[in-house]
């Protein structure tokens, strides 16, 4: 695996095989100095032409505990403001050093245009484009997951037969479409809910089910409810008529919470707007795995660097 572009098309096989890695990666936490030199002498760029808190700082987390030399880009402050294109700015880190890019990028298929235009050699790793994908969020969703269901039986295995309703903004959501794809590659059984002004206009061609009615989908309580943001930069004119009513519709209230009882896990890919999408008494509970998969995330960029540097090479 040279680059890492997006969920769809990742194998069942191929996607346990980076849970997996991952939580060998794991092992290292317990350590004194969280550090190995698996990627020494390796250059890792962060390439975001769009803010970012986790998935930035989680980026140079993992390589530094890989013992990459680390290097980060902002489209902000940078020559982006003269003029300067997606090309050519990729094309002078490289020759800067850069064997692996992490991009994040407003425009869907970004990720994609470097990995497949013949102009560079690096690896890319997709940390987000547009509305399209966000590969690394959904594997550190799955091995939250699997960790939380499966603990130290967890190696080698997919998530056959576990519900998981995903709740919010599809439309908009790059998080949403990467989970759709790992999940059911994984062998989970995947709800969507939505407004319908915020559902996809192809879902009936996902292999997912699809539902407006919240309380309807919790019905049966599923293994995870995950809470989705709604991503009011990504739209032109109103979706739904208020946050007060999105909210009394589509919320993980206390009272919802409550109803689920203690076996459904909490999940949220952050940033959250308490109040909004989901009350502060599920996102704080002990159900809730919103810091673990902040955590998680660190061992799964761990494992996706790896690998793609390893395909790297072997390309």
């Amino acid at each position: 695996m040279k680059h890492l572009l997006g969920c769809e098309g990742l194998t069942r096989d191929e996607s346990i095989a980076l849970l997996d890695s991952a939580r060998e990666f794991a092992r290292i936490s317990d350590r004194k100095v969280p550090k190995l030199p698996t990627l020494r002498a390796v250059t890792v760029v962060n390439l975001f032409f769009e803010d970012s808190t986790r998935t930035r700082l989680s980026f140079e987390a993992a390589a530094k505990n890989l013992s990459a030399d680390v290097m980060t880009f902002q489209g902000q402050g940078s020559s982006l403001s003269k003029g300067e294109s997606l090309k050519d700015t990729a094309q002078t880190l490289e020759a800067m050093g850069a064997d692996v890019m992490v991009v994040r990028h407003s425009s869907s298929g970004a990720a994609a245009r470097l990995a497949d235009a013949g102009w560079l050699q690096a690896s890319i790793v997709n940390a987000g484009d547009g509305t399209h994908e966000h590969p690394t969020q959904a594997l550190l969703d799955a091995y939250t997951l699997r960790e939380r269901l499966y603990g130290d039986k967890s190696v080698g295995k997919g998530l056959d037969d576990v519900s998981v309703v995903i709740v919010g903004d599809i439309a908009h959501s790059r998080v949403a479409r990467s989970n759709v794809h790992l999940l059911s590659a994984l062998g989970a059984r995947v709800t969507l809910v939505a407004p319908k002004t915020l559902m996809p206009v192809a879902v009936d061609q996902w292999p997912v089910d699809h539902t407006t009615d919240l309380d309807h989908a919790l019905s049966s309580p599923p293994e995870a409810v995950m809470m989705l943001r709604v991503q009011q930069e990504r739209m032109q004119g109103s979706f739904f008529p208020s946050p007060r009513e999105y909210t009394k519709h589509y919320a993980l209230t206390a009272e919802r919470f409550r109803a689920l009882g203690e076996k459904t896990l909490v999940m949220h890919p952050g940033p959250m707007n308490r109040g909004v999408e989901i009350a502060s008494v599920a996102a704080d509970s002990t159900q809730s795995t919103i810091l673990e998969q902040v955590t998680h995330g660190v061992w799964v960029r761990m494992a996706v660097l790896y690998a793609v540097s390893q395909g790297r090479k072997d390309a």
